[in-house]
């Protein structure tokens, strides 16, 4: 689940439900991903477990070499199309680079359901499919305050980390080195057989 705002609710009914969360770290700045269950948690303690500080406080880290299996995953969207299934991000690119790191682990596949939630006042009809770039991910379902909407998408998902110069640079400050480590075997995704330990800058 998407570790904005908009999406807190969701990975609250996530850990209320007794489901299992996982959630990219924000802006990918620390780390890739937090896994959190309900009994990880301290009674009372699941509201700030579905913030950024809680999901960092009371997750256990996922690495790129885990092996997991996502069964649904709920991204933000700015508007998307009904019609099309095809959605606008924030410009920045992090929902595609999770997107690609879950196919490049092996832990989506074409079948996974992607699911946005939005405003109503955020469905439009007039996104250009034919300027979509291979990376841009597109839902299956939009959930509204109002309905829920199965798009029958027929856009292609993204297979995996791309290397596509459209999107903007992305930084990752403070990783750890064993996540250094893990970035090595990216394939595709810098073009570049090395990085450095303190820093990365990753032009796509």
């Amino acid at each position: 689940v998407n570790p904005d705002s908009p999406q807190k609710q969701v990975r609250f009914v996530t850990l209320s439900g007794d489901k299992k969360l996982l959630t990219p770290q924000p802006r990918l700045r620390t780390g890739f991903f937090s896994a959190l269950e309900s009994q990880m948690i301290p009674a009372g303690c699941i509201p700030e477990a579905c913030t950024s500080v809680g999901a960092a406080k009371y997750g256990r880290p996922i690495g790129l070499d885990e092996v997991i299996k996502v069964d649904l995953i709920v991204i933000g969207s700015v508007a998307v199309d009904p019609s099309t299934g095809a959605r606008l991000g924030k410009g920045e690119g992090f929902a595609e680079l999770e997107y690609g790191m879950l196919r490049y682990m092996g832990a989506i596949d074409d079948s996974t359901m992607v699911v946005t939630t939005v405003h109503d006042k955020q469905l439009v009809d007039d996104i250009p499919v034919e300027k979509l770039l291979i990376h841009d991910v597109p839902v299956d379902i939009i959930c509204t305050p109002t309905q829920v909407i199965l798009t029958n998408t027929a856009i292609p998902k993204p297979q995996g980390l791309t290397d596509s110069s459209r999107l903007v640079k992305l930084q990752i400050i403070d990783l750890p080195p064993p996540d250094f480590e893990e970035l090595l075997f990216v394939q595709g995704f810098t073009g570049k057989n090395y990085l450095p330990k303190n820093w990365a800058k990753f032009e796509f």
